[in-house]
């Protein structure tokens, strides 16, 4: 007669879930829960449970792709430093480029500002007056750099903050007239733009200075140049 274990081994008869107690792994293995195991192989949940107890527990698919979110998250943060290197050393190499500009150089970008970002006479509705809006400090100065060049004088201009009724209106002011370099009493009453609790807003906090708001004064004749300046290069 044989050793025990081979006598053991003779006398096992197979057992009908062992099959199934395999299938079961197999399925907990490929992210399976207890109960798709429990409808796929029609067994009990005790029995799952069971079989696969031993077995890590596995992911979601919400909990995977949270899980993927916040490593994407830390690789981008890891990542940040270079690229922010990066962005500023290619706009410095562009900026060298440009340098100073000429009469002409500016009489150009002026006109191309204004026509992209300021107020424009329709066919419906004659309005010729200059009048240019903003929130970029350095395309109000830009544009401003522009009125003087073309001989527009300071006391021809008024100025309006447009900001939300929240915000401080007096401070965002006093950004505005530092940012300029002009006097109170060249600004008008500021437009307030109405809160709506739900709306989710972010420009918010002691950096948020809403838009300004340039008009020139008696300035018919100026915006007819404007117009065919800025045709002139949008036709070449």
């Amino acid at each position: 007669m044989g050793p025990p274990e081979e006598i053991h081994q003779l006398s096992r008869h197979p057992n009908a879930k062992d099959d199934l107690r395999e299938k079961a792994r197999e399925l907990r293995l490929q992210g399976l829960g207890y109960d798709d195991i429990v409808a796929q192989l029609h067994v009990s949940k005790s029995s799952v449970s069971l079989w696969v107890r031993d077995l890590p527990r596995p992911v979601s698919q919400e909990e995977a792709r949270r899980r993927g979110t916040e490593a994407a998250r830390r690789r981008w943060q890891e990542l940040q430093p270079d690229r922010d290197a990066r962005r500023a050393a290619e706009c410095a190499t562009a900026a060298a480029e440009i340098g100073e500009l000429t009469d002409r150089e500016l009489l150009i970008a002026g006109a191309i500002a204004y026509w992209c970002e300021g107020a424009k006479s329709k066919p419906y509705r004659r309005q010729e007056s200059v009048n240019f809006i903003n929130s970029d400090p350095r395309m109000i100065l830009l544009f401003l750099r522009f009125l003087e060049s073309v001989g527009v004088p300071r006391d021809l201009l008024r100025f309006r903050v447009h900001i939300h009724e929240t915000a401080d209106v007096m401070r965002v002011t006093e950004h505005w007239m530092k940012v300029c370099g002009v006097p109170l009493d060249q600004f008008t009453k500021p437009n307030l733009k109405r809160h709506h609790p739900q709306t989710t807003r972010r420009n918010t906090g002691a950096d948020y200075h809403g838009c300004l708001q340039v008009r020139v004064l008696r300035s018919a004749s100026l915006y007819r140049k404007i117009e065919g300046w800025a045709s002139a290069v949008m036709s070449v």
